[in-house]
C-alpha cells in the first residue's frame, strides 16, 4: 500500500480537527437539506403516496454506498476519498473522472440549495428579489468556510442539531395529529384518496427514486471529511451506523406522516410539504417556525457542499489534475482558492433564477444529478476493485460490511437503471444532455493534460542529459 501512502502524503496540509460527533452531523447536514424539505414535493408529484417506496429504494442504495465507503475510508482516510480510491484501485482516468464528476455535481447542488433559500424567503418577504437573499447568505457561508475546518465543523454541528431537533419535533407532532387527535380528516386512508397509492403507476414511483437519490446526496461527504478527522477509523464507523438509522427514520417517517395529513393538491400547490402540513393543521405560527427550519436546513446543506467541493478540487490540484494554485492551503488549513472556484455554482444558480424563476430549482437539480449518479456508480465499481485487491493480497480489513459482492453489484445495477430512466422523465432530460458531453470533455482533458505532461517530462529529461554530456540535441518537432 506504499503507493496509496504517496497519495495521502500528496494531499497533506489539511488539519485533523473534526471529532466523531461533528463527523456524524456533517453527514446528516448534507443529506437532510433541500432534497427532503422541498425536493420531496416534486417526488410526491411523480409518485403520490408511493413516494414512501421510492425513498425506501433510494435509502437502500444509500445504505449500500455508505457501507462501501466506510470500508474503504477506514482502510485509507484522505480528503481525496473515493477519487483517490478510484485512482489507486481502478486507474488514473477513473480517479480523474470521479473527482471532476463529483466536484461538478456538488458545485451545482450548492446552487440548488441557495435557489431554494431564495424561494423560502418569499414566504416572509414576497416583495424582495430572491437574488438578494442568494447573495447575502452565500457571502456569509463563504466567509465561514474560509476559516479553519473547526469553525466549519462547529457551525455544521449546530445547523444539523437544529434540523434533527425540528424533524423529531415534527414527527412527534404529526404522529399525535394522525393517531391522537381523533380528526377523521387525518389518517392513512388519505393514501388511497385522490388517485390511489400509485396515482401514476409503478413508473411514477420509479421516477421519484431519481429525486430520492438527490435527497440522499452528500452522505458520501463523510468519507471526504475523514481526511480531517481526529480519529478517522472511529469517526467513520460511528457516523456510518448513526447516519443510516437516522436517515431512514427521518425520511420514511416524515413522508408517511405528511401524506397522512395533507391532501395531495395542497402539497403540490404549496412550497415545502413541511410548511404545508403546518398550514393544514392550523397551529398558530408553526408554518413560520418550519420555514425557518427549512432555511436552516438549506444553509446547512450548502455549508457542507461548499466544504466538500473545495476539498475535492484541492485533491485534484494536489494530483496535478488542476492548477497548482488550487492546492494551496492557508495557515489555518483552509484551501481558500479551491473554495472560491467552488462557489461558481452559486453564480450559475443566480443567473438561472433571474432568467427562469419558475423552473430554476428543477433545472439546477437536473444539471447536478448526472455527476451525483455517475459518482455513486463509480464508487460501487471502485469498491469491487478494492475488495478484489484486498483478497488477492490476503489483507484483512478491520471493518467490513456483509453481503459482498451482492450488495455492491445491486447498488451499481440500480444506479445504471436510474441513470437510463432520466431519458423518459421530462424534468430530468437535461441530466444526460448535460452529462454525456461533460464526461467526454473531461476524458478529452485527461488525455490532453497527460500528453502535455509526458512531453514536458521528456523535454526536461533531454535537457538534463544535455547538461551532463555537454552536447546539444537537435529535436525534431
Amino acid at each position: 500500500m506504499s503507493d496509496f501512502k504517496n497519495i495521502q502524503q500528496r494531499e497533506s496540509g489539511l488539519k485533523r480537527e473534526l471529532g466523531p460527533k461533528q463527523m456524524s452531523m456533517i453527514a446528516l447536514g448534507g443529506a437532510i437539506g433541500t432534497g427532503l424539505f422541498l425536493g420531496s414535493k416534486f417526488a410526491i408529484g411523480f409518485a403520490g403516496p408511493s413516494v414512501i417506496i421510492s425513498y425506501a429504494i433510494g435509502g437502500l442504495i444509500a445504505l449500500l454506498l455508505m457501507g462501501a465507503l466506510a470500508e474503504m475510508t477506514v482502510a485509507h482516510a484522505t480528503s481525496g476519498s473515493f477519487g483517490a480510491y478510484a485512482e489507486f484501485y481502478v486507474g488514473p482516468l477513473i480517479g480523474f473522472l470521479v473527482r471532476y464528476l463529483y466536484w461538478s455535481c456538488i458545485v451545482l447542488a450548492v446552487g440548488t440549495e441557495v435557489t431554494a433559500i431564495g424561494e423560502y424567503m418569499q414566504f416572509w418577504f414576497a416583495d424582495v428579489p430572491s437574488w438578494l437573499w442568494i447573495v447575502l447568505f452565500s457571502g456569509v457561508l463563504i466567509g465561514v468556510n474560509m476559516f479553519n475546518v473547526k469553525a466549519f465543523g462547529t457551525m455544521e454541528y449546530w445547523f444539523s442539531t437544529i434540523k434533527v431537533f425540528a424533524i423529531v419535533a415534527f414527527i412527534v407532532m404529526a404522529a399525535y395529529v394522525v393517531f391522537g387527535s381523533g380528526n377523521p380528516d387525518y389518517g392513512f386512508h388519505n393514501y388511497t384518496a385522490g388517485g390511489g397509492f400509485f396515482p401514476n403507476g409503478l413508473s411514477g414511483m420509479w421516477f421519484a427514486v431519481i429525486v430520492s437519490i438527490f435527497s440522499y446526496l452528500s452522505i458520501e461527504m463523510i468519507a471526504i471529511a475523514a481526511g480531517e478527522a481526529e480519529n478517522p477509523a472511529v469517526a467513520v464507523k460511528k457516523a456510518f451506523r448513526v447516519t443510516i438509522v437516522r436517515l431512514f427514520v427521518f425520511y420514511i417517517a416524515t413522508l408517511a406522516l405528511i401524506l397522512a395529513i395533507a391532501p395531495m393538491d395542497k402539497i403540490l400547490s404549496g412550497g415545502s410539504p413541511f410548511v404545508t402540513v403546518m398550514q393544514v393543521v392550523k397551529i398558530p405560527g408553526a408554518d413560520s417556525v418550519l420555514n425557518f427550519v427549512v432555511i436552516i436546513a438549506a444553509l446547512s446543506a450548502m455549508n457542507s457542499q461548499l466544504y466538500v467541493s473545495s476539498r475535492m478540487m484541492f485533491s485534484l490540484s494536489r494530483a496535478g489534475d488542476a492548477p497548482a494554485v488550487l492546492g494551496k492551503v492557508r495557515a489555518n488549513g483552509s484551501p481558500v482558492n479551491a473554495l472560491l472556484l467552488s462557489t461558481s455554482g452559486i453564480a450559475v444558480a443566480t443567473i438561472v433564477y433571474v432568467l427562469f424563476p419558475e423552473q430554476a430549482f428543477t433545472l439546477m437539480i437536473s444539471l447536478s444529478m448526472f455527476g451525483a449518479m455517475a459518482t455513486w456508480l463509480l464508487i460501487f465499481v471502485t469498491h469491487w476493485f478494492f475488495r478484489k485487491r484486498m483478497a488477492s493480497e490476503g489483507r484483512t480489513l478491520s471493518f467490513t460490511i456483509p453481503f459482498f459482492p451482492v450488495g455492491t453489484i445491486l447498488g451499481g445495477v440500480l444506479m445504471v437503471a436510474i441513470l437510463v430512466t432520466t431519458l423518459w422523465v421530462e424534468d430530468f432530460k437535461m441530466t444526460l444532455v448535460f452529462g454525456v458531453p461533460f464526461v467526454l470533455a473531461v476524458i478529452g482533458i485527461y488525455y490532453f493534460t497527460r500528453s502535455r505532461r509526458a512531453q514536458s517530462r521528456a523535454v526536461t529529461a533531454e535537457q538534463v542529459q544535455d547538461e551532463i554530456t555537454g552536447t546539444v540535441v537537435k529535436r525534431v518537432p
